[in-house]
């Protein structure tokens, strides 16, 4: 089966074509959130196989296999490399529709050169061919980031992570630039009392405070955010159902805190408030030293309890939520700002049905102090496809401004998934330059060729300001 990709791929017209040649195609990538293994940057692996590269860890692709009826055996199982392999490939040709179709196709041109349908007929061939190719230097760990010119990325890190790997990547001038991002949502995560005293007995250790109280809690965070700081961190990441907002404080924190020292289970009104002040807390935090604060909000996870059981999670069982969403984040941004102390932040949506109301609300919150100060962030998860891209697109430029918009992330596990920019970049300047066609927009090559590299590099290296 013959590819479907030409230079021209999304881009529908003259103008669409030259904005993404000529302005977008080649700026280099920041890749600001992701869950890419620093360890196998700081070693510079070599892939064995592309299933280890391509499959391991990518629930999208797991997903799509148990819905084509594919036996768990060769998803997460104990069938080898291969036989995964030959297993993906049955379904590839039935991904039609799904972003999975074409970033696919994408991924095995952009690191192999291979320029046709994977299916089961040429699966073999592709398997050997590539895990060939994945022996060569060029194609290790950095040199899979090199290619498609990564300038820097942020992975997603445990205020615990001792950031051995990150230390190591910043001393060496070889490797690309990998910061740390801190993901605190274990320390607030007090629904099961036994894990998260657990989780504050490591907390503790890695901060030398010895953590009695909430008030060592929050010694210990802010040490640790210092630390993060120290070794390049720049940004801060949550991800909620939904962010949580009292007016008042109903409860004492302190004495929840000590409840859950104690092991003694808090109510579900409970538990919403301690996050809800613990994240206040942070956030202030993050405004002191000047980080950018990201909220993830709408995913339900582990939806599935019998195979969250048997897989664990993180392997395919979380979907799009309906929280309400509106209110705690206006209440939530509303407190930050009332006292001076709201930091940069990009807000992910994850229910279409919101994307309005996410737009509308970050814009709430701008005061010209920092362009683009608020954010409504990329397409995430089941949105970052074509559709979804295009509508985050839709609502950001009808109700803010979409030339201050910092761009496009992998979020990601997989060293092939960068792409995924081209597939952005694309698609934004078909957006763009279809305005142009219809006469919406000047035809002023100069200026719509500045936005769309400010959109695709520029926003984001001003923004972040990485060292």
């Amino acid at each position: 089966m013959n590819s479907f990709l030409t230079k021209d791929f999304l881009l529908q017209n003259e103008y669409s074509k030259m904005l993404f040649h000529h302005f977008a195609k080649e700026q280099p990538i920041i890749d600001y959130h992701n869950h890419l293994s620093p360890r196998q940057i700081a070693e510079d692996i070599q892939f064995e196989n592309i299933t280890q590269v391509w499959l391991y860890g990518d629930h999208y692709k797991w997903r799509a296999m148990r819905t084509f009826g594919i036996d768990e055996k060769y998803i997460t199982g104990n069938a080898t490399d291969k036989e995964k392999f030959l297993k993906w490939a049955e379904v590839v040709p039935y991904t039609i529709k799904n972003p999975l179709f074409h970033w696919t196709a994408l991924e095995l041109k952009a690191y192999f050169n291979i320029d046709v349908i994977l299916t089961p007929e040429n699966a073999s061939a592709i398997y050997e061919k590539t895990s060939k190719i994945l022996q060569q230097k060029s194609h290790s760990a950095n040199g899979l980031l090199k290619m498609q010119n990564v300038e820097s990325l942020c992975t997603t890190d445990d205020p615990a992570d001792s950031l051995e790997h990150h230390i190591a990547i910043l001393n060496d001038a070889n490797k690309v630039k990998t910061f740390p991002t801190f993901r605190p949502d274990n320390s607030f995560a007090v629904e099961n009392t036994t894990t998260y005293n657990q989780y504050l007995s490591k907390l503790s250790t890695v901060s030398n405070i010895n953590i009695d109280n909430y008030d060592d809690l929050l010694k210990a965070l802010e040490s640790r955010i210092h630390f993060f700081n120290e070794n390049g961190g720049r940004l801060s990441d949550h991800g909620f159902e939904q962010l949580y907002f009292f007016e008042e404080d109903i409860y004492n924190v302190n004495d929840l805190f000590n409840k859950v020292k104690n092991n003694q289970s808090l109510n579900e009104e409970e538990v919403a408030f301690f996050k809800f002040r613990t994240v206040i807390e942070l956030c202030k935090m993050y405004h002191k030293i000047g980080w950018t604060q990201q909220f993830h909000l709408g995913a339900i996870r582990n939806n599935n309890k019998r195979l969250l059981d048997e897989l664990g999670p993180d392997t395919g069982f979380d979907s799009i939520g309906d929280f309400s969403q509106a209110k705690a984040l206006s209440g939530v941004l509303n407190r930050l700002d009332s006292t001076n102390q709201l930091a940069k932040t990009i807000v992910y949506n994850l229910n279409p049905a919101d994307s309005e109301v996410f737009a509308t609300m970050v814009g709430n919150f701008n005061d010209g102090t920092i362009k683009g100060k608020m954010q409504y962030g990329a397409a995430w998860w089941f949105l970052d496809q074509k559709d979804g891209m295009e509508k985050q697109i839709n609502a950001l430029s009808n109700l803010g401004l979409l030339s201050c918009f910092v761009g496009m992330l992998t979020d990601s596990r997989s060293f092939l998934s960068f792409p995924r920019h081209e597939y952005f970049r694309r698609i934004l300047c078909n957006a763009i330059g279809t305005d142009v066609e219809n006469g919406e927009l000047p035809a002023d090559e100069a200026f719509l060729g500045k936005i769309v590299s400010d959109i695709c590099y520029n926003n984001a290296k001003n923004y972040f300001n990485f060292k």
